[in-house]
C-alpha cells in the first residue's frame, strides 16, 4: 500500500514537472516563406554535433538550358563539317546573385553539319543565276575560356532562329515628352542609353568590316558560283545541354529579408524571352514568359536574382498584310515569381530588344513593335524600272538590260543569245513588276523576336491585392 503511494507521488512529481517546462519553451519562429523553397542541391538545415546549427544555402548553379549570347569575332568561310569557329560570350551569366561567365568569355565549338540544299531551293537560285545558294549550317560550341584563363567544358545546341547579326533596339523618346524634365522619364532614359552602351561594349571585339570589304563581299555574292561566309558579329543563342556548378553561398536573414521586398517603381531588369513571339502566328491573349538574366540591386542591396521569372501576355498582335502593312506585336508582364515561389504583382513593359539588322524593328515607349520596310526599297525598284526602260532600245546590249531585271546574269546571257527585243521587254517587265509587287503590293514583315531573345523591361508595381479596385475594373 505504501510502496503504491510511492509510485503515484513519484508520478505525479514527473507529470507536474514536464507541465513547467512547455510553458517555459521558446515558440518555434514562424518559417520565411523565402527559406521555405530550397534548391534540390542544398542540405536541409539540420542540427551540427556540436549543437549549433548549419545555415541553409543557395546553390550557384546555372541550369540547363540557359543560352550563351555567343558573336563571332571574325568573318568565318564554310568549308566543311568539323571546322573550328570561335567568338564570345556579349551577354553576361549569372547564377543567383553571382557573375559565373563575364562578356568577354572566348567560347570555341565547331561547325557540325552543313545540310542539304532541297531541289526546288537549288532550282530557283539556279533561274537567279545563284548555281551555290546558302546551305544550313550547325553548329555547337564546346569550350569556354574565362579571363581568368580557367576552362569549362560545355555541351550546347544552338537555338532555332538564332545566328543572324544583331542590334539592340530600345524605345523611341516620346514626342510628348521632350522637354518635360520628370524623374520618371529621365531614369527610363538613362536605362535605355545604359543598355546600348552595354550592347556597343559588348560587341567591341567583333572585327567590323570596312566598307571595300562589304563592296567585295556584296560583288561575290552575285557571281554564279560563291563561296558561303558567316559574318562577323554573327550572335548564336547556344543553350546548356548540361548545368554548370559553382558551388553554393548562405542564404543570410538580411537577404532573405531583401527578396521579399517588390522592386522599385521605375526599375529596369535585363531579361531574355523563353517564349518565341512572332506576329504572323502569335495570338492576342496568349501567354509570355521571360526569364531574369541579371540579378537588380539596390546599391549593395539584391532585391531580384537571377531565374526569377516573368509571367505575362499578349496584349496586341496584327500580322503583315498585303500592301506592305507590317506587323506589330505588343506584350506586357504582369507577374515576378521569385526562386522560392513567391508572386509579386506588377507592371513591366518592353524598352529594349536585340532584333536581326534585316527585321529594322521599332519600339514606341509604351512597349509595342513594329517592322519597318528598309528605305532601299525604292532605290531596288527604280534600279528595276529603268532596266524594263532600256529593254525598248532596240539593240542587243539594251536587251541584255532587260535580261538582267528578270534573272540577272543569266538573263543576261539569254538576252545576248536569243537577240530578240520581244524578250528583253518581257524579262525587264518581269523583273520590274515582281520588285513593285515584292516592295509595295505584296505582304510587308512581321516582328519575330526567337526565344532567348535579350530584352530590357521596365517596371512598375500594381496597387496590394487587397486594394479596392477602380469601378468597372475586375480583380
Amino acid at each position: 500500500m505504501i510502496s503504491d503511494r510511492i509510485v503515484s507521488a513519484i508520478l505525479f512529481s514527473c507529470i507536474c514537472a514536464a507541465g513547467l517546462d512547455a510553458q517555459d519553451a521558446v515558440p518555434a519562429p514562424a518559417p520565411n516563406p523565402v527559406l521555405m523553397k530550397r534548391p534540390a542541391s542544398s542540405p536541409a538545415a539540420r542540427p551540427s554535433d556540436a549543437g549549433a546549427v548549419i545555415p541553409e544555402t543557395i546553390s550557384l548553379s546555372v541550369p540547363k538550358g540557359t543560352p550563351l549570347q555567343v558573336a563571332l569575332d571574325d568573318e568565318v568561310r564554310v568549308r566543311k563539317a568539323g571546322q573550328t569557329i570561335k567568338g564570345h560570350v556579349i551577354e553576361p551569366v549569372y547564377a543567383f546573385d553571382k557573375l559565373v561567365i563575364p562578356v568577354g568569355t572566348i567560347a570555341t565549338g565547331q561547325i557540325t553539319a552543313i545540310e542539304d540544299v532541297s531541289a526546288r531551293k537549288r532550282t530557283m537560285a539556279a533561274l537567279d543565276a545563284d548555281f551555290t545558294p546558302a546551305h544550313k549550317v550547325e553548329i555547337e560550341f564546346s569550350d569556354l575560356a574565362l579571363p581568368d584563363g580557367k576552362h569549362i567544358a560545355v555541351r550546347t545546341s544552338v537555338t532555332p532562329g538564332s545566328g543572324q547579326e544583331l542590334n539592340f533596339v530600345t524605345a523611341k523618346e516620346d514626342e510628348h515628352k521632350k522637354g518635360v524634365k520628370d524623374t520618371a522619364s529621365q531614369k527610363a532614359k538613362e536605362a535605355r542609353e545604359q543598355a546600348k552602351h552595354d550592347w556597343d561594349a559588348a560587341m567591341h571585339d567583333v572585327k567590323q568590316p570596312g566598307k571595300m570589304h562589304r563592296l567585295k563581299r556584296a560583288a561575290v555574292s552575285q557571281l554564279p558560283a560563291h563561296p558561303q561566309y558567316i559574318g562577323a558579329g554573327t550572335v548564336y543563342f547556344a543553350e546548356l545541354q548540361n548545368p554548370l556548378e559553382f558551388g553554393n553561398e548562405p542564404l543570410t536573414p538580411q537577404l532573405a529579408a531583401a527578396l521579399s521586398s517588390p522592386p522599385p517603381d521605375g526599375s529596369f531588369v535585363h531579361a531574355r524571352l523563353v517564349t518565341a513571339l512572332n506576329s504572323a502566328t502569335t495570338q492576342k491573349g496568349e501567354d509570355v514568359e521571360a526569364i531574369i538574366s541579371r540579378p537588380l540591386f539596390d546599391g549593395d542591396r539584391l532585391i531580384i536574382p537571377q531565374g526569377t521569372s516573368l509571367k505575362g501576355s499578349v496584349v496586341q498582335v496584327e500580322p503583315a498584310r498585303h500592301m506592305s502593312h507590317n506587323g506589330q506585336l505588343r506584350f506586357v508582364f504582369h507577374d515576378f515569381v521569385l526562386p522560392n515561389g513567391l508572386d509579386q504583382k506588377v507592371d513591366a513593359i518592353l524598352q529594349g530588344v536585340q532584333s536581326g539588322k534585316t527585321d529594322a524593328v521599332k519600339l514606341d515607349t509604351e512597349g509595342g513593335a513594329e517592322a519597318s520596310t528598309p528605305r532601299t526599297r525604292y532605290l531596288s525598284t527604280a534600279v528595276s524600272i529603268a532596266l524594263a526602260a532600256a529593254a525598248h532600245e532596240n539593240d542587243p546590249f539594251n536587251q541584255a538590260e532587260g535580261g538582267a531585271g528578270g534573272f540577272k546574269v543569266i538573263g543576261i546571257a539569254m538576252g545576248l543569245a536569243v537577240r530578240s527585243q520581244s524578250f528583253g521587254l518581257a524579262m525587264g517587265a518581269f523583273g520590274a513588276s515582281r520588285s513593285i509587287y515584292t516592295h509595295f503590293i505584296g505582304r510587308g514583315h512581321d516582328v519575330s523576336f526567337p526565344k532567348n531573345t535579350d530584352m530590357e523591361i521596365g517596371v512598375g508595381i500594381h496597387p496590394p491585392a487587397n486594394a479596392t479596385p477602380p469601378a468597372g475594373q475586375e480583380n
